[in-house]
C-alpha cells in the first residue's frame, strides 16, 4: 500500500518528522534490527531461502491469508479511488530462491480498474518483513497502459528490501526496494507513539515512517501502521497531496 494520507494525525509527530527531514543524517552505515543489518541503497544482499517463511506475523503488518484491507484514496484534484489489498493463499518462488506470500492490490475508480498489482512478501527468522517485488499493471480506458515499476528480486540487478523491521526503533533507516531507476524507495522509522483516526477507527499508538525515493526526490510520504492491523493511513507531504485512509479491515482465518 503506497498511497495514503492524513486524518487525525498527531501534529507533534509530523513536526518532529519534518525536523528529521530538514536535518537528515550523516551516517551511511546499516542500522541494526534483531541482530541483523538492514539493507541500504543499492547494496546487494545474499539471502538464505531456508531463513524465510510465508507465515507473516510481524505485529505491525500481519499477513494472514484471507485478510483484506479497504482504503479510500483521494488525490489533489478530489478524485476518489477504492484500494483493496488482499492476502492470498498463493505463494511465489522468487528468482533469488525465497518463497514469498502473494498479496493482491487492486485500485479502482467508479468500478473501473486503475492499477492491478501482485506484491510479494516474506519474513525472515528475526521477524523482519521483506519486500521481494511486484507485478504491476496500470490501466487507461480499461486497457493495460503501463507495467512500469514491476520488478523481482534477483532479476536484472533488483534487490529486495525491508517493508517493516522486526524491532522498529526511531531513527532506523532501510531500503524498501531497489531496481535502478524504477523502484528505489527508502524508509525511516520516525516514532512508535503516534495516533491516526480514520473511518475504520482510532489507532493509538501507531508506528510512523518517513518514506522517500531518489527516483522522485521531491516526494515525501508519511505512513502509519497499527499493531495487529497493518497500514491505516498515508499522507503525501511533498510531491502531491494524496491521502489514503483505512475504511475496513477483515482479519483472515486461512492457514495459507
Amino acid at each position: 500500500m503506497r498511497r495514503l494520507a492524513r486524518i487525525g494525525v498527531s501534529l507533534a509527530g509530523v513536526l518532529a518528522a519534518l525536523g528529521l527531514a530538514a536535518c537528515g543524517s550523516d551516517e551511511s552505515g546499516s542500522d541494526e534490527a534483531s541482530g541483523s543489518n538492514l539493507p541500504q541503497g543499492s547494496e546487494p544482499v545474499n539471502l538464505d531461502p531456508a531463513d524465510f517463511t510465508t507465515q507473516i506475523d510481524n505485529p505491525y503488518w500481519p499477513m494472514t491469508p484471507g485478510s483484506v484491507w479497504v482504503y479510500r484514496e483521494t488525490d489533489a484534484e478530489g478524485a476518489m479511488m477504492r484500494v483493496e489489498v488482499t492476502v492470498t493463499s498463493k505463494t511465489k518462488r522468487i528468482a533469488n530462491g525465497v518463497e514469498a506470500r502473494v498479496v493482491h492490490d487492486l485500485v479502482t475508480e467508479k468500478g473501473h480498474p486503475v492499477e492491478n498489482t501482485y506484491d510479494w512478501y516474506a519474513q525472515d527468522s528475526d521477524g523482519n518483513l521483506w519486500y521481494m517485488g511486484e507485478d504491476t499493471k496500470e490501466y487507461e480506458n480499461g486497457k493495460v497502459a503501463s507495467t512500469a515499476g514491476s520488478w523481482e528480486a534477483g532479476v536484472d540487478g533488483a534487490q529486495p528490501g525491508i517493508a517493516l523491521p522486526a524491532d522498529p526503533k526511531p531513527g532506523q533507516s532501510y531500503r524498501q526496494e531497489y531496481y535502478a531507476g524504477e523502484a528505489e524507495d527508502n524508509g525511516e522509522i520516525v516514532s512508535l507513539d503516534e495516533q491516526a483516526e480514520v473511518p475504520a477507527g482510532h489507532y493509538q499508538p501507531a508506528l510512523m515512517t518517513r518514506d522517500t525515493t531518489p527516483v522522485e526526490p521531491t516526494v515525501l510520504e508519511f505512513k502509519f501502521y497499527a499493531r495487529g492491523v497493518g497500514p491505516v493511513l498515508e499522507l503525501t507531504a511533498s510531491g502531491g497531496s494524496d491521502r489514503d485512509e483505512l475504511i475496513s479491515y477483515h482479519h483472515g482465518d486461512a492457514a495459507g
